[in-house]
């Protein structure tokens, strides 16, 4: 699968590159999908954080997703790995699908690899993305 062009805070950009530097990241090591979003790190349109569009999944972004397989709704905030918990709806950047939505739009096709067997999820709406909301780092 080709990789997607993402658009990307300076400050995020930085903290995720900095992520693939940490102690964090080897737990990580090796995984497809990581090289698939190390991809499209380096490939990043690094934007200003008024410059993003306002239907891209950014960092802190809260969407919701459609299920394709199970038909149903999930919400999830993209967080970095520290601040994860699936209890609580908070997505790691570093999770097969949080890899995946990072640099979405509303109304996206989302297809990968999960422990389950490929998954297929549809970006239905993004609730709330800090930048559009004006609530930047």
């Amino acid at each position: 699968m080709p990789l997607k062009r993402i658009i990307i805070t300076k400050a995020d950009h930085d903290r995720l590159e900095e992520l693939f530097l940490s102690r964090v990241a080897d737990a990580f090591r090796n995984k497809p999908y990581l090289d698939d979003l190390r991809g499209e790190l380096n490939a990043a349109q690094i934007v200003d954080p008024g410059d993003v569009p306002a239907d891209v999944i950014t960092m802190d972004s809260t969407v919701r997703l459609r299920d394709m397989k199970a038909k149903e709704t999930e919400t999830f905030t993209l967080v970095y790995p520290d601040e994860a918990n699936v209890v609580e709806g908070k997505l790691s950047v570093l999770a097969p699908l949080g890899t995946a939505i990072l640099g979405c739009r509303v109304g996206d096709l989302v297809r990968r690899q999960v422990p389950s067997g490929m998954g297929r999820w549809r970006v239905e709406d993004l609730l709330f993305q800090p930048e559009r909301d004006s609530i930047t780092a």
